[in-house]
């Protein structure tokens, strides 16, 4: 048999083996009986970081002038603002929510708006709201997600995330600018509000993993057994 022939034959059969294990690791939508409900609250009681310091080096008179910006947001008692909760290997479970509309990054002030995101895997909006140039690059660790020039103030161009996980959000042309999306590969997720809580409905009954991240601190795992029909709460501290 020709090589080339060979070849051939040894990517179909490859495929035919792979098939089956990606499609196995989809996320299906069933109906979820005595869904159970997951809350709770992030919370860092160790002694905050200093505030990362911004210095911008141009366009000055739309990105401000030198700041400070703190790297945990905390309420008064600790609770943890913008942090991303989600439940890690779930394979079914409720249906996915359709956002009312594409999930955005807005470029504004030299800052991105919202400075955190969760979205499921799809399009995703990167808007240029300044009268500047802005280079917006994500990043899956250090792989590029997109990386899209915006040089018109009202420029609006749509990118594809197509897999799950962590994506960096950065700005070429200015350097200090940084934001983060999580792309769920599940419908359970949420980011914690001013007071560090947070809320899942519709969780299968059984033992699940929560885990809660922020930018600062990483991640922290927390093994969680949901009931039927009961809520159970979780605390979680990020202190490392």
């Amino acid at each position: 048999m020709p090589r080339s022939a060979m070849f051939g034959l040894v990517l179909a059969v490859l495929a035919l083996i792979l098939i089956p294990v990606v499609s196995g690791l989809a996320y299906e939508s069933v109906a979820v009986v005595d869904g159970g409900t997951i809350q709770g609250k992030i919370s860092f009681t160790g002694t905050p970081p200093s505030p990362r310091k911004v210095i911008p080096t141009k366009d000055r008179e739309v990105c401000g002038g030198i700041r400070e910006v703190p790297q945990i947001v905390l309420a008064p008692d600790k609770g943890v603002q913008n942090a991303f909760v989600y439940l890690k290997g779930v394979e079914k479970g409720k249906p996915w929510e359709k956002p009312a509309k594409t999930p955005e990054i807005e470029n504004l002030k030299c800052d991105f708006h919202p400075h955190v995101q969760v979205i499921p895997i799809g399009d995703i909006d990167i808007v240029n709201s300044d009268p500047v140039l802005h280079n917006t690059h994500g990043f899956y660790g250090k792989l590029t997600a997109f990386n899209v020039a915006l040089p018109n103030q009202g420029q609006r161009i749509t990118k594809p995330l197509k897999k799950a996980g962590l994506v960096r959000v950065e700005c070429d042309a200015h350097g200090w600018m940084l934001g983060w999306v999580y792309v769920a590969e599940n419908p359970y997720y949420a980011v914690t509000g001013t007071d560090g809580t947070f809320t899942m409905k519709n969780v299968p009954p059984g033992t699940h993993t929560v885990v809660a991240w922020q930018a600062h601190t990483g991640e922290v795992e927390r093994p969680v057994t949901v009931k039927p029909k009961e809520v159970v709460n979780v605390a979680i501290d990020l202190k490392k």
